[in-house]
C-alpha cells in the first residue's frame, strides 16, 4: 500500500511540475518587450494570448495599448505574425460559431426556438433576387432604343429661357411684361399680370391681358398708351412690349414613366422637358406614344424617333397649365441584333415594317449577309422560325416579340492565293484561270537574290479542307521546265538560303569597348571585328589574343576528345594588317577574348580620417605599401590622437561572383536556423558593404612591417579617433550608462557602478568591445570568471539569459497522460506481485 501511495505522489509531482513550465507573459513582461529580441516560440505566445481573448488581427493595436507596448514595437509584431502566417489564425478567431447544446444547428433552425437566424437569411436571399431583378431589367432597359437620352448628362432638354419670347405666348398671371416708352416721351415699366388677368398701368389704369399672345397684347398696350401720350399716335413717340420673369406653371405626368406625379416647370416647358424630368419612361412605356390633354382633349400625339431620325421636334408642343401629359404602354417591340449599325429593341407604330426598323438601327454593317435575315417569332402556343429575303424586308409587317437576327458574311475568299519568303512583293493576290507557280511569282516581283533555288513548298487545301504541302523545284520552274499550276487558297513558299541555316555570329570578349555578339560576313579578320566592338580599351593588351574555333567533323572518333580549336595572335596597335594575324579570316561562331595587360592597373586609393596631419584620400603608390607607410605619408598621428582606438573599414565583397556565391551560402545557412529574429540580426550584419577589421596601430607605429601592419586594399577606411575617456556598459545590468575611465578601476568595479548585475545576466558570457573593433569574452578559470581588460573607449556588454522554451499545454497533458498510464501499470503489476 504504501508502495502504491509512493507512486501516486510521484506522478502528481512530475504532472505538476510540467504544468508549471509551461510559459506565460506577465503584464509587466509585455510592457519591456523589444520584438526583435523575441523568438518565434514567444510571438507564439502572444497570439495564443490574444486567441484565448478572442482578439483579431485588426485588434493588435488595442492589445498593445492594454500591455503598455511601444507604438514603435507594434508594427514590427504585426511583421512578425504574419512572417510565421499566425495572421491566419487570428483572423479565422472571430469566426467560429456558438456550439453551445442549446443554440446547436438543426436543419437551418436553432432548437432553442429562435428563428431570427432563418428570417434574416430568407430576407437576405429575397434582397439577393430583387436585386438581381433589378439589375436584369435596367440592362433591359439599356437595350431599349432611345432610352439612353433619358441618362445622358450631357443631355438635359432644359428650356432655353434667353430667346425671344415665341409670338404665340399667350400671357397669364404672374408673367411679368417689359413696357419701354421712348421717344419725346421716356418711361419704363415693369409689371405682372394679376390673378385676374390684368396689368396695371401707372397714370392708365389696368389693361386686361390674360390669353393674349404677345403680339395682341402689344397692340392693345399701343392703343391704350395712345391716350395719355399724344406721340404715339404722331408717331414721334414708340412702344416696345417684351417679356420678363416667366410664370411657373403646373402640369401632370401620368402612365408608364419612372416618377409620375404633378410637376412645377417653367411656362416654356415642352414634353421632352417633362420627360426628362420625370426620369423618362419606365420599362413598359412608350416613347411613340405620349399624348398631351388639355381640357380633357388630347391636342397632340410626341414621338421621340421623330427626333433620334431626323431631329425634328415639330411635335414638342410647349405646355400650358394644369396640362396632362400621359405615357401610353407600348404596343409592340421588336429586336434586332447582329450585322448592324446599332442593335437594340426597338418600338414600332401599326403601319411600320422591318426596313423602318433597319433605317432606325443605322442600316447594315459592312460585313452583314443582306440576303436572308433570321426571325424568332411567337405564335399563340409555340416559336416559329422565319427566313426573310431582302426584297420581303419593305413589306414584313411587325409583331411584337419578334427578334431579328442580321449574320456576318462568312470569312473565305473566292479567288484567294498567297506567296511569301523571298520574293520583293509578298502577299495575297487573285488567282487567274490557267495561273502557274510561275505566274505568280512574276507578279510578286520576282525572287530575291538570296533564294533558295533547290526546294519550294505550296501548302494546299484538299477537297476535305484538310492541308497538305506540294514541293517543287525553285529552279526548274523558274527556267520554265517545270509547270505547277495554282489554284484558290493555295499559299507559296519561296525559301532563302538565309532562313535555312543558323544565323552566322561572332563574339568578342574582354577588353574592348563593345563587347558581344556581331554579325559575320565572308572574309572577316580579326582586326574587322575589333574594329567594329570599338576598339581597344585602355587596359587591353595586344599580345596573346585568344581565338576559339568550333570543331566540325562529320566523323565520330572516340578517342578524339578535342572541344574547340584555340589559337593565339598578336596585332599591332594600330590594327594595321601587316600584324601575325593578316592572313587569319574568322568563321562563323568563333569567340575572341581580349585580355587585360599583365602590367595595368587602375589607381586604387584610401582614406584616412580623424587624428592626423594631413587627413583624406590617398592612392595606393605600390602593391607592398602598408598602414605604416599611409600614416607616414599623412603626416603623422596628432598629439591627442588615439592610436589604440584606430580602426579600419574594409570591404568585404570584391565582385559579383563573390556575393552571389555568399548569397547561395547564407540562404542554406538561413534554412537551418529556426528563428526568425536570429536570421534578421545576422541579414543586417552581413548585408553591410564594409565590415570593420580592428588593427593595433599602436604595435604598427612601433613595428612597422610586422605581421600587425597589414598590406593595404583598394576601398580601405582608416579613421584615427581622439582620446577617449569614458567606458559604455550595456545590458543586464541595473543601470546601464556611460562612466568614466579610470585605469585602477576593474571590469567588475565598472558593474558595480552600474547597479551589479541582474538576476537575468550571463556573467560568464560577458564581453568587451574595445574602440578599435577588437572584442574579448570571458574566460572560465577553474570555477571563477576571468574577466578582460577595460580600456578607453570599451563597451562593456553583459548578455541575458536565453529564455528556456517551456512546455505549451497540449504537450504537458499529452506527458502527463503518459506518466499517469505507466503509474497504472506499476500499481498494477505490484498488486500481482503481491
Amino acid at each position: 500500500m504504501f508502495k502504491n501511495l509512493l507512486l501516486i505522489q510521484l506522478f502528481l509531482f512530475c504532472f505538476f511540475s510540467i504544468q508549471a513550465q509551461v510559459p506565460s507573459f506577465s503584464k509587466d513582461q509585455v510592457k519591456q518587450i523589444k520584438i526583435d529580441n523575441l523568438s518565434d516560440d514567444q510571438i507564439r505566445q502572444i497570439v495564443a494570448e490574444m486567441k484565448k481573448n478572442k482578439l483579431t488581427m485588426q485588434d493588435i493595436d488595442k492589445y498593445a495599448e492594454q500591455k503598455g507596448i511601444p507604438e514603435e514595437e507594434v508594427a514590427k509584431l504585426k511583421d512578425r505574425i504574419i512572417q510565421l502566417g499566425l495572421d491566419k489564425e487570428l483572423d479565422g478567431n472571430g469566426n467560429g460559431e456558438n456550439t453551445d447544446s442549446s443554440s446547436r444547428d438543426t436543419g437551418g433552425r436553432k432548437v432553442d426556438g429562435s428563428t431570427d437566424t432563418l428570417k434574416f437569411d430568407q430576407r437576405d436571399r429575397r434582397k439577393t433576387e430583387y436585386e438581381r431583378a433589378e439589375e436584369k431589367k435596367e440592362e433591359r432597359k439599356r437595350r431599349i432604343f432611345g432610352f439612353d437620352l433619358f441618362s445622358n448628362k450631357n443631355l438635359t432638354f432644359e428650356p432655353n429661357l434667353r430667346i425671344p419670347t415665341p409670338p404665340n405666348y399667350k400671357l397669364a398671371t404672374d408673367d411679368e411684361v417689359l413696357i419701354d416708352v421712348y421717344g419725346y416721351s421716356e418711361v419704363q415699366h415693369r409689371l405682372k399680370v394679376t390673378p385676374d388677368g390684368y396689368i396695371r398701368i401707372p397714370n392708365l389704369g389696368p389693361v386686361y391681358v390674360n390669353g393674349l399672345t404677345m403680339e395682341e397684347a402689344k397692340a392693345r398696350i399701343t392703343k391704350q398708351l395712345g391716350s395719355i401720350y399724344a406721340g404715339i399716335r404722331t408717331g414721334n413717340t414708340s412702344v416696345q412690349i417684351t417679356l420678363g420673369n416667366i410664370r411657373t406653371i403646373r402640369v401632370t405626368l401620368i402612365g408608364e414613366v419612372e416618377r409620375p406625379g404633378t410637376y412645377s416647370v417653367p411656362s416654356l416647358a415642352t414634353v421632352a422637358n417633362l420627360l426628362y424630368v420625370s426620369g423618362g419612361p419606365d420599362e413598359n412605356g412608350s416613347l411613340r406614344n405620349i399624348q398631351v390633354i388639355r381640357n380633357g382633349v388630347s391636342i397632340s400625339t410626341f414621338d421621340l424617333y421623330d427626333f433620334l431620325k431626323s431631329g425634328d421636334l415639330s411635335n414638342n408642343i410647349v405646355l400650358q397649365d394644369q396640362d396632362i401629359v400621359k405615357v401610353n404602354p407600348y404596343k409592340t417591340r421588336v429586336e434586332l441584333i447582329g450585322q448592324v449599325k446599332h442593335p437594340a429593341i426597338f418600338e414600332a407604330k401599326d403601319n411600320e415594317h422591318l426596313q423602318d426598323i433597319l433605317d432606325y438601327a443605322g442600316g447594315f454593317t459592312d460585313i452583314a449577309y443582306r440576303d436572308i435575315i433570321h426571325a424568332y417569332r411567337i405564335n399563340n402556343n409555340e416559336r416559329e422560325v422565319l427566313n426573310i429575303p431582302l426584297a420581303s424586308v419593305s413589306t414584313l409587317s411587325l409583331k411584337s416579340g419578334d427578334k431579328f437576327v442580321v449574320d456576318s458574311i462568312i470569312s473565305r475568299f473566292t479567288n484567294r492565293i498567297s506567296i511569301s519568303g523571298a520574293v520583293f512583293r509578298p502577299g495575297e493576290y487573285a488567282v487567274d484561270e490557267h495561273m502557274t507557280v510561275l505566274d505568280l511569282i512574276n507578279k510578286a516581283g520576282g525572287t530575291k537574290e538570296t533564294v533558295a533555288l533547290s526546294r519550294g513548298l505550296i501548302r494546299r487545301l484538299q477537297s476535305d479542307y484538310t492541308p497538305a504541302y506540294l514541293n517543287f523545284d525553285v529552279a526548274a520552274v523558274l527556267n520554265g521546265t517545270q509547270v505547277i499550276p495554282v489554284q484558290r487558297e493555295d499559299s507559296v513558299i519561296i525559301f532563302s538560303k538565309f532562313d535555312l541555316r543558323e544565323k552566322y555570329k561572332v563574339r568578342i570578349e574582354g577588353e574592348v569597348n563593345n563587347p558581344g555578339y556581331f554579325k559575320y560576313a565572308d572574309s572577316m579578320h580579326l582586326e574587322d571585328l575589333i574594329l567594329i566592338a570599338g576598339g581597344f580599351k585602355d587596359a587591353a593588351s595586344i599580345k596573346r589574343i585568344e581565338i576559339s574555333r568550333r570543331v566540325r567533323s562529320d566523323d565520330y572518333e572516340p578517342s578524339n576528345t578535342e572541344r574547340a580549336i584555340v589559337m593565339h595572335f598578336d596585332v599591332n596597335e594600330d590594327l594595321s594588317s601587316n600584324s601575325a594575324a593578316r592572313n587569319f579570316v574568322l568563321e562563323p561562331f568563333d569567340e575572341v577574348i581580349i585580355r587585360k595587360s599583365p602590367t595595368y592597373s587602375t589607381q586604387g586609393s584610401v582614406s584616412v580620417d580623424g587624428e592626423v596631419v594631413y587627413p583624406g584620400n590617398y592612392v595606393i603608390s605600390k602593391s607592398t605599401e602598408r598602414i605604416s607607410d599611409i600614416i607616414k605619408r599623412t603626416g603623422g598621428l596628432r598629439a591627442d590622437a588615439y592610436a589604440a582606438g584606430a580602426v579600419m573599414l574594409r570591404k568585404t565583397f570584391v565582385n559579383k561572383s563573390d556575393s552571389t556565391l555568399l548569397s547561395n551560402k547564407l540562404e542554406v545557412f538561413y534554412s537551418k536556423m529556426q528563428d526568425t529574429s536570429d536570421v534578421k540580426k545576422i541579414k543586417t550584419t552581413v548585408s553591410k558593404q564594409e565590415q570593420l577589421l580592428g588593427i593595433n596601430l599602436d604595435q604598427i607605429l612601433k613595428s612597422p612591417g610586422s605581421k600587425y601592419d597589414l598590406f593595404l586594399e583598394e576601398g580601405d577606411i582608416i579613421k584615427v579617433p581622439k582620446k577617449v575617456q569614458t567606458v559604455q556598459i550595456f545590458g543586464e545590468v541595473y543601470f546601464p550608462k556611460k562612466v568614466r575611465f579610470d585605469n585602477g578601476i576593474t571590469f567588475k568595479d565598472y558593474i558595480r557602478g552600474a547597479g551589479g548585475f541582474t538576476g537575468q545576466s550571463l556573467k560568464r558570457r560577458s564581453y568587451i568591445v574595445y574602440s578599435n573593433g577588437e572584442v574579448k569574452n570571458t574566460k572560465k578559470v577553474f570555477f571563477f570568471n576571468r574577466y578582460p581588460k577595460v580600456q578607453p573607449g570599451s563597451e562593456i556588454y553583459i548578455p541575458a539569459k536565453r529564455e528556456k522554451r517551456g512546455l505549451s499545454g497540449q504537450e504537458a497533458i499529452a506527458i502527463g497522460s503518459g506518466v499517469a498510464s505507466i503509474a497504472l501499470i506499476l500499481v498494477t503489476l505490484l498488486d500481482r506481485v503481491k
